[in-house]
């Protein structure tokens, strides 16, 4: 089963959710409030999700042992890029002295975080549901 794959799906979703909040607090810096000290633990946590992304789902493909697994490296090429462009702006909020909530409302806006999201969902999906069937059979 692919479990390693899809517990970084899990923690790459709870880090956008608990942006989603961050961003509608209208806080100026990360510093003084629980929320403020919350949020570069999500990010720290995404970044080492999305490093090595690609390459997990490439074994959990080969695990679940998926017809046409030819079929699936160009998308995890795109996966690839899409988690190395999301890790670079993950990586530049990180380096700043204060991350605000509109900075993490930018952050979320983002089209390249947005793109690995909706390639989680869809490789997931897959992935999931490959598994249950394979345990109900």
């Amino acid at each position: 089963m692919a479990i390693e794959f899809l517990e970084r799906c899990d923690t790459l979703e709870e880090c956008y959710e608990f942006m989603l909040a961050y961003a509608g607090q209208g806080l100026l810096s990360d510093k003084g409030s629980s929320a403020g000290s919350q949020i570069r633990y999500f990010l720290q946590r995404a970044a080492k999700a999305l490093t090595g992304l690609a390459e997990s789902c490439t074994i959990a493909v080969a695990e679940e042992r998926l017809e046409s697994a030819g079929r699936y490296q160009p998308f995890i090429s795109m996966l690839y890029r899409d988690a190395q462009d999301s890790l670079a702006a993950v990586e530049m909020v990180l380096a700043q002295p204060d991350i605000s909530s509109q900075l993490i409302d930018n952050l979320n806006a983002s089209i390249h975080l947005r793109a690995l999201l909706t390639d989680l969902f869809l490789i997931g999906e897959v992935l999931r549901t490959r598994s249950k069937t394979a345990v109900e059979s």
